[in-house]
């Protein structure tokens, strides 16, 4: 029988994982994003202040910053830092958001972003469902996890109904620039295998 030092050894030895560039649901195909995905990612969202409230970054103030970072995308695809994707319907491919998984050891964490006029249509529950499908599929992933902003009422929503278990919260955890300048509580929620 192996030893728990040993498992470690083993999986930390072992290749990184990287999950597949597309992955689907009965609604939405996620898929790598793509450099003509920026002037729809800037006019969908990126410089929608409601959309960008509780996220890390200001809203883009013109379309060269989203190209910046549909750049930046790829490059964490390649680096294996990051993986995002973009959600898009299937129906008509429309591009409804992003969402981004990222692997440290034996868990993957998440974020998620829906433009505006596709909220309350249950795709951010989708995408972020058929993420940790996949993750808590992998022998070497056993935690997903994701926080919200205390007051994201929304995104803590999103991840009660795929599942995922409130930790509690953690206190000045991160910075929410378009709220306030000091660093905010969030919620931190999990689902393991």
């Amino acid at each position: 029988m192996q030893t728990i030092r040993q498992y470690i050894k083993n999986k930390v030895n072992q290749k990184p994982m990287k999950p597949p560039e597309t992955l689907n649901t009965s609604r939405l195909l996620l898929r790598l994003p793509i450099t003509d995905d920026a002037e729809t990612i800037f006019q969908k969202y990126a410089q929608d202040v409601e959309v960008t409230k509780f996220l890390t970054w200001h809203p883009h103030q013109k379309v060269e910053e989203s190209r910046e970072f549909v750049n930046r995308c790829e490059h964490c695809w390649e680096d294996g830092t990051a993986y995002p994707w973009v959600i898009t319907r299937k129906e008509d491919n429309e591009l409804l958001g992003m969402i981004e998984m990222r692997i440290d050891g034996f868990s993957a964490d998440i974020g998620y972003v829906i433009a505006r006029e596709y909220w309350g249509n249950g795709f951010a529950p989708e995408a972020v469902g058929v993420i940790i499908d996949w993750a808590l599929k992998q022998d070497g992933i056993h935690r997903v996890w994701a926080v919200c902003d205390v007051d994201n009422v929304a995104s803590a929503r999103v991840m009660e109904k795929v599942g995922m278990h409130n930790e509690g919260i953690l206190h000045q955890h991160i910075l929410h620039p378009n709220i306030d300048s000091d660093l905010r509580d969030c919620f931190c929620y999990s689902i393991n295998k």
